[in-house]
């Protein structure tokens, strides 16, 4: 089980192959507030209705100064078929060796259909303009939780 992250501790820098096998680094955008989000796996029903409200909030999200990527153990090539099939506008990371999702926390004992299993806790990060944690979410919903993330980060339509 990797060590969870708190509020004020620096965000672990990473470098992944997006979509198109371009890399993908947190690094590059120091500077703006950014939101990690870690979830198990492309083209399932959770992640998908996750990627889509992140997909459908892009812009409200963007027009407040976030940055959103989101990050699964799948392969570039799988992640582009998930952003081709659900019309994905987020920008999605390949983390098969789990070295990101390790460092956030985001893997370790989670429960899955009542049954004790280890795997991607899905787990979201926001990430301050000087590269620190402002705030870390683990065991988040799939549905429902960009709207809560909304509401927890004051972002409003016209703002």
């Amino acid at each position: 089980m990797s060590e969870r992250l708190a509020a004020g501790d620096p965000a672990p820098d990473f470098t992944l192959p997006d979509a198109d096998g371009k890399p993908v680094s947190l690094a590059d955008h120091r500077g703006r507030k950014v939101i990690v989000y870690f979830y198990p796996a492309a083209l399932t029903k959770g992640c998908t209705a996750q990627a889509c409200d992140f997909t459908d909030n892009l812009d409200l999200l963007a027009g407040a100064g976030y940055d959103v990527i989101g990050v699964s153990p799948d392969t570039p090539e799988k992640l582009a078929q998930f952003r081709e099939k659900e019309s994905l506008k987020v920008t999605l990371a390949a983390d098969p060796e789990k070295s990101a999702i390790n460092a956030y926390g985001a893997y370790g004992e989670k429960t899955n259909y009542g049954k004790t299993v280890l795997g991607v806790i899905r787990s979201t990060f926001i990430v301050d303009e000087e590269g620190r944690i402002a705030n870390a979410f683990y065991n988040v919903k799939a549905t429902g939780h960009v709207a809560k993330l909304i509401r927890d980060l004051g972002v409003a339509a016209g703002e």
